[in-house]
């Protein structure tokens, strides 16, 4: 295990971005946002960002590829270029786990090329939360907040940051900054781990299970009339899905530029009424289906095609910015009864 003084970490963020781009948590007005660091950049104390580290890997909008076109001659044109190495610091442990996620939709067969590239090419620098909001409820799906995935975990002391190497690329880049580091016992970051889920413990949602909910219930929840009652006041906004970490829909769409077509993929939401719209028509013509549609696939659908594994990570980003103030621990508490 390594650490840095806190007196240091300009100089640490500082050979870092010698060798690669370096991402962390940097305060704005709309709050914590990540910023690629330069000098004078400081790194936020808030507990997490508004949007996840899954920008970095499935970015808001992309180009695809290219067409030329000429009369009746159609050319494609590969418009990806190799993505840079990069470090996200300071990644959260929900938003961390949400890569587990995202792997599993976008590294399956078959593999989706422009993810991969820049999953191999990213370093994930997670921190364990000191300071968990009442909000948090990531022990819900079993995420150790004290011990989050990522390639270094890292602990933020009164005076220093620890860090330990999780994987191959963790060991690399800890081996490229021992000279701005130095070697740690590691026995301070067990106490802050005990600390850490002690206070985990006592949150108000750390009794919240999903233990109603899994593979192979959708014929219990699926056509439940709560749905109707917890569905009435949704906008169809789609802030919920654009905030989490771990939704992956998207749409893909060609561009006429007047000199050849691009095309592009974006993100897309299934609380919108044109979402998954065939030319047969709209297979969810209600909000109600649409909102069902969500959170089944959350808590049901996608637990089920990933050996149980839950598309949700406790980040409570839905909680604090739903209009309505609907979330997903009210659906599990409305649907999931005592179990919940």
């Amino acid at each position: 295990m390594r650490k840095v003084a806190l007196s240091r970490m300009d100089e640490f963020f500082g050979a870092i971005a010698e060798k690669m781009s370096l991402y962390l948590p940097a305060d704005t007005p709309a709050g914590a946002e990540f910023r690629k660091w330069e000098p004078g950049v400081q790194l936020s104390g808030a507990l997490n960002t508004v949007r996840s580290a899954k920008d970095f890997f499935f970015p808001q909008t992309e180009n695809l590829m290219d067409f030329k076109v000429e009369g009746k001659k159609i050319e494609i044109v590969d418009t990806r270029a190799e993505t840079e190495n990069f470090v996200v610091f300071g990644v959260r442990a929900c938003d961390a786990r949400s890569l587990r996620v995202l792997d599993n939709v976008f590294l399956a067969p078959p593999v989706d090329t422009y993810y991969k590239n820049r999953r191999e090419h990213g370093v994930v620098m997670s921190m364990a939360c000191t300071r968990p909001a009442e909000t948090c409820f990531c022990g819900t799906f079993d995420i150790d907040a004290a011990d989050p995935d990522g390639d270094v975990a890292c602990y933020m002391m009164a005076d220093a940051v620890c860090m330990s190497a999780k994987t191959e690329k963790g060991e690399a880049l800890l081996k490229m900054l021992e000279g701005v580091t130095e070697e740690t016992d590691g026995a301070a970051v067990e106490e802050q781990k005990a600390l850490i889920r002690e206070r985990m413990r006592r949150l108000p949602l750390s009794g919240l299970r999903p233990d109603a909910f899994g593979k192979d219930k959708t014929s219990e929840f699926f056509n439940a009339p709560e749905w109707k009652t917890l569905s009435e006041a949704c906008l169809g906004c789609g802030t919920c899905t654009f905030i989490c970490p771990t939704c992956q829909c998207y749409d893909i769409r060609d561009f006429d530029t007047g000199r050849g077509v691009k095309r592009f993929r974006c993100w897309d939401s299934c609380m919108y009424s044109d979402f998954t719209k065939m030319s047969a028509g709209q297979p969810r013509l209600t909000q109600m289906e649409r909102f069902r549609q969500r959170f089944m696939h959350k808590l049901v659908y996608y637990p089920t095609n990933n050996d149980g594994l839950f598309s949700c990570v406790g980040c409570g980003r839905c909680m604090n910015r739903c209009p309505i103030q609907m979330n997903i621990v009210k659906v599990m508490k409305k649907l999931g009864g005592k179990k919940a």
